[in-house]
């Protein structure tokens, strides 16, 4: 049998957190060739690169990502290991990690993971985002918990998962004061013509969006595609252009990007998911989750 080195292992971890090897070897008190032969061994016994060195810059490789994630579990179970055989009570922590599709408003999933905060107990959430597919490959190999997307699992992943319907929201329309004044009356027929950002086509809401304008017959001029939502509303906010975001987190939106309602579309609807390897939830954090969010988010 093959045994880890722990040892190696923690050089690692503490290269990783520390972001250099030079700041390591001031935490560990150990020389820079010591702490440079150790990762060059994990390196070996794992067979793969665990960072990518340019100059003096270290930044983890996909491996390295998962290796810290692992080594960290690993370090925090030692310390309540060790306050537990000291006499210390070791906090009972309820531990969730989440895999955020990355197609997913971060206003939406501050409101959906809230009540994962508020648990009673010592809570620790870990988020990791990224496209739909990935962070479902990660929950297939209980790298995480659960993910939250706004679209089922799909079928050709070949996944045996389980989407669990967290709510729906309707979508609104969002600009500046300026364009708010410009084409809000007439909506929807108005924003014909007017400068709009569009989220990337292969998001839910992208295509839903190019599909409600279809069935109006309006044709805006896109001003922009963006992958990320956060960025796209720090535009819109700009006065670069209309855009869309779920009626849900209306009131957020309006507050965080100095935005006002041009419109409602109650028709086109953006749907919230919870995917889980297990048929039904049992996780505390998770069970918030859910209950919090039939209750707030439309039926």
């Amino acid at each position: 049998m093959r045994w880890l080195n722990y040892h190696h292992l923690l050089y690692f971890w503490t290269v990783a957190r520390e972001g250099s090897v030079t700041k390591a070897c001031q935490a560990l008190h150990l020389t820079q060739p010591t702490i440079s032969a150790q990762l060059k061994a994990l390196e070996k016994s794992v067979k793969t690169p665990l960072f990518e060195r340019r100059g003096r810059a270290m930044t983890l490789t996909e491996a390295g990502q998962t290796v810290y994630r692992y080594a960290d579990e690993i370090f925090s179970l030692g310390r309540e290991l060790e306050d537990v055989v000291r006499g210390r009570p070791a906090g009972g922590v309820i531990r969730l990690v989440v895999g955020i599709a990355d197609t997913l408003p971060k206003l939406v999933v501050h409101r959906l993971l809230r009540p994962a905060f508020r648990v009673e107990g010592d809570v620790r959430v870990t988020c990791i985002d990224g496209p739909p597919d990935r962070v479902l490959t990660q929950l297939s190999l209980h790298e995480v918990d659960l993910v939250l997307s706004d679209s089922p699992v799909n079928p050709q992943l070949g996944l045996r998962a389980f989407n669990h319907l967290l709510g729906e929201s309707g979508v609104t329309f969002f600009g500046t004061a300026k364009l708010m004044k410009l084409y809000h009356r007439g909506f929807p027929q108005s924003l014909d013509g007017a400068p709009f950002l569009m989220p990337m086509g292969d998001s839910v809401l992208g295509r839903s969006l190019e599909q409600w304008f279809d069935d109006h017959g309006i044709r805006p001029r896109i001003r922009g595609e963006f992958a990320d939502s956060a960025l796209l509303k720090v535009f819109g906010g700009e006065g670069e252009g209309v855009f869309a975001a779920p009626t849900v987190v209306e009131e957020e939106v309006r507050r965080a990007y100095q935005v006002e309602v041009i419109g409602h579309a109650e028709k086109l609807r953006e749907r919230f998911y919870a995917i889980s390897i297990e048929k039904r939830m049992q996780h505390p954090a998770v069970v918030a989750i859910s209950k919090s969010a039939s209750q707030s988010f439309q039926p």
